[in-house]
């Protein structure tokens, strides 16, 4: 393998401190397969403790916080076909309560499955709609009836104790 200074010249005309310092670009740029394999399995190890370790907080952790039981409404406050928004886990998770009839409460995820556009409330319809690319949800079950969104919206489950209504989860579907 030849070897080059970084400024081209012949190595007799290399200063001196050059001589103490040799840079040689081609090995410089040279990586050994030992290097390399190295580096591969160090790699692959970070991330497989990385695994374990999200694992292992699983197993061990608190309860997620979609598992909190939080009160988001009154009864009395939310007409029959109506809906308020609301936020469930957290704070940056807006939801939709929708009461379509009477007897009916459900509450979905405000994020479209699709591209995370919000979807509105359109009762009249018995639908959610998102504007952003004419996507369409039943408000009874959910699922997509039209545009792209292919999965359906995560559903919050619910209880109604002495007129108020809490969030007690959410159900994501795998379909």
């Amino acid at each position: 393998m030849s070897s080059s200074t970084p400024d081209g010249r012949p190595a007799e005309v290399q200063p001196l401190w050059r001589r103490d310092f040799p840079i040689d670009l081609d090995q410089e740029q040279y990586v050994t397969r030992r290097d390399f394999t190295k580096f591969m399995v160090l790699t692959s190890l970070a991330f497989v403790v990385g695994q374990f370790s999200i694992a292992l907080q699983s197993a061990i952790g608190s309860p997620p916080a979609s598992q909190q039981v939080r009160q988001i409404g009154h009864l009395d406050k939310i007409a029959v076909g109506g809906a308020i928004s609301f936020h469930y886990p957290g704070e940056n998770d807006p939801c939709l309560l929708l009461r379509p009839d009477e007897h009916t409460l459900v509450a979905y995820s405000q994020k479209c499955t699709h591209l995370s556009c919000a979807v509105v409330p359109q009762m009249a319809r018995k639908r959610l709609y998102c504007p952003c690319h004419e996507g369409s949800f039943d408000v009874s079950s959910g699922r997509p009836v039209a545009g792209p969104p292919r999965r359906p919206l995560p559903r919050i489950r619910l209880e109604v104790r002495d007129g108020a209504i809490f969030a007690t989860g959410v159900e994501k579907s795998l379909a």
